[in-house]
């Protein structure tokens, strides 16, 4: 691990800067953003089979009698209820149910669990609503560097790659256990952020070069930031600073209705949501806008003159060959089918309410 002016360089850093890769920084560390042709690295992923260094998202162990009971009251999720093995995705919030952050949690033992989330500062969050609870948490992201396998052909690459028969990995499952990758000791989970079939994989700093080797050397298309944008936009997946606000944003103005359970456990936040559930006045949507210009990240979204909502996340879609955004709207205009406006320069843009997500609404590819 290394560092470059002050901001955290992943160990997949070197094969990647050998490819000519351009970064930025976001939260502290180095991320690549993209490797020439962000459109390419797009396609690659829906078509083939792309790897993304995602290292920097911050991976957190928990351990302890209670580590899934602290995780269980941190997410708004089951996650006592995890089988080992499984994952689960879920927002956290605060006790105003508003929403902190998103992440995924791993069942490795009753007594151990991984958490991904975002921020270095969530650790503080967590620490706070599991004051109490014999559980320890500590911070694994520099030990922990991982890739994104996605796409159609991620299977089939992976299974030529590993040491043990990875085909039946259902979805949001992963091997407790580690398996060799090549050479090299990893541990292997069916989830992913591309609206595509796909894998991550986990592994020591000392591995990862190796592992970058085997992975492209395959026939992996390395992909970064700026490719991750426009998949996640057409796949209806959020982010952080851009679809959601901390201690802003409401899990129900997100869509995330299903993460939500209301009918069991004590989570942060809980009393909140369920009087929210009973009219959520915000639902997240896609638009598909007129026009070849993309309005600006948060631009305004209104109906016949009137305040309707938010863009949040708009883009050139490289899979529909057209403008779309993902857009935060009243309830009321949430409707598939409803027109709307969105601001552009100093006029605005029609658009309709589209699919959520807009590509592959049933989620069939990922769970191909």
């Amino acid at each position: 691990m290394s560092t470059d002016a002050g901001t955290i360089r992943t160990a997949f850093d070197g094969p990647q800067r050998a490819l000519g890769a351009e970064f930025m920084e976001w939260e502290g560390w180095c991320w690549p953003n993209h490797f020439g042709d962000p459109v390419a690295e797009h396609n690659a992923v829906r078509r083939h089979v792309g790897v993304w260094d995602e290292s920097p998202l911050r991976k957190w162990d928990f351990t302890g009698p209670d580590a899934l009971a602290a995780a269980d009251r941190i997410f708004t999720n089951d996650m006592l209820g995890l089988e080992i093995g499984q994952v689960r995705y879920a927002p956290f919030c605060d006790a105003n149910g508003k929403m902190v952050g998103d992440g995924t949690v791993f069942k490795f033992t009753d007594a151990s669990c991984w958490v991904i989330t975002a921020l270095d500062s969530d650790l503080d969050h967590m620490n706070d609503v599991v004051a109490g609870m014999d559980v320890s948490i500590e911070a694994i992201t520099e030990d922990l560097p991982h890739v994104q396998l996605q796409g159609p052909g991620a299977r089939e690459l992976l299974a030529g790659l590993v040491d043990e028969e990875i085909e039946a990995l259902g979805y949001f499952r992963f091997l407790p256990h580690q398996v060799h990758v090549g050479r090299a000791p990893c541990w292997v989970s069916r989830t992913g952020y591309s609206g595509e079939l796909g894998y991550e994989i986990f592994c020591d700093p000392d591995y990862a070069e190796e592992i970058w080797a085997a992975l492209t050397g395959a026939g992996a298309t390395p992909y970064g930031l700026a490719a991750v944008e426009t998949l996640r936009i057409e796949s209806g997946l959020i982010f952080i600073g851009y679809d959601y606000f901390q201690h802003e944003t409401d899990p129900f103005d997100m869509s995330l209705d299903k993460v939500i359970r209301l009918d069991g456990g004590d989570f942060q936040g809980k009393e909140a949501l369920a009087e929210t559930a009973k009219s959520p006045p915000r639902r997240l949507v896609t638009l598909s806008l007129e026009g070849s210009e993309v309005p600006e990240y948060g631009a305004a979204v209104t109906k016949d003159g009137e305040p309707a909502g938010t863009l949040t996340s708009p883009c050139e879609s490289p899979t529909l060959g057209r403008v779309i955004g993902m857009a935060a709207l009243e309830t009321r205009f949430a409707r598939k089918g409803e027109t709307v406006e969105v601001a552009l320069g100093d006029g605005s843009v029609a658009a309709t309410v589209d699919d959520f997500p807009v590509y592959d609404p049933e989620k069939r590819r990922p769970r191909s």
